[in-house]
């Protein structure tokens, strides 16, 4: 039965001056939808870290996180762009709210020593998103943790990720990753339109998809054992996530 629940995945560079996906969430919003927000950050703490004489460091598409780079991380995405997006929305009329994965939603233990303070999600709790949800609000997610195995400790999460997980865990009828790329290419080059989840892995064993697109995938994947679809727009464009839902030709699905 469908819950008109979807998780949409966005970061800062799919917005700019050509998209419009506030205005198109408003829409979703306005028809009924209820919409669960996580909000990347990537380009932002990588400005703010080298402003520091840090160089950014990724494996796999997951940034290194030391210490010095998980206290620009937590500034940044449930500071600066957590409260930016939440304002936003509210200016469009939309009752956002904005929290941190942190607050008691993602728990997450250390994913890999190399990765540094880098949380693999253990569990996530959706009462409070639910209930967010259910009284008219749209929640904004930074994609933070709290640690399970280190007392006060919390977790960068990989957005993508933690999107995949939350929407596994809310049992969504879709989920959606916006994303700066038109969607996930072959060997040629050309987008995918639409594939299985075992096409997926594929490409990311033939090392035919790599980096950044690596997580998108994964989380999609794993959101898929409890939501319908999966799908990875270019969010720069105007209308994208309104002809996402509308099932046009955009991006790629992931069924």
């Amino acid at each position: 039965m469908s819950k008109n629940i979807s998780v949409i995945k966005i970061g800062g560079s799919t917005l700019g001056a050509s998209d419009s996906t506030y205005k198109d969430i408003l829409n979703l919003f306005r028809k009924g939808w209820k919409i669960v927000i996580i909000h990347g950050g990537g380009k932002e703490i990588s400005k703010w870290i080298n402003k520091q004489g840090i160089e950014p460091q990724f494996v796999d598409g997951l940034r290194v996180t030391d210490e010095k780079t998980l206290e620009v991380a937590i500034a940044v995405l449930s500071g600066k762009i957590n409260s930016e997006i939440v304002t936003e929305f509210q200016n469009l009329g939309i009752n956002a709210v904005g929290i941190s994965g942190s607050s008691g939603i993602i728990e997450a233990k250390i994913k890999n020593d190399k990765l540094g303070f880098v949380g693999e999600i253990t569990n996530c709790n959706v009462n409070l998103l639910n209930n967010l949800m259910d009284n008219g609000f749209l929640p904004v997610i930074s994609p933070l943790a709290i640690a399970t195995d280190l007392k006060n400790q919390i977790y960068n999460i990989n957005a993508d990720t933690a999107a995949g997980f939350i929407a596994k865990s809310l049992k969504a009828d879709n989920i959606i990753f916006q994303t700066d790329v038109p969607g996930v290419f072959d060997s040629s080059r050309r987008v995918i339109p639409q594939m299985t989840k075992n096409q997926a892995l594929e490409l990311i064993d033939t090392g035919i998809v790599h980096g950044g697109m690596i997580p998108k995938i994964r989380a999609c994947i794993n959101a898929l054992e409890s939501v319908n679809s999966g799908r990875i727009i270019d969010g720069r464009n105007s209308g994208a996530l309104l002809r996402a839902f509308t099932n046009g030709n955009i991006g790629t699905r992931i069924v």
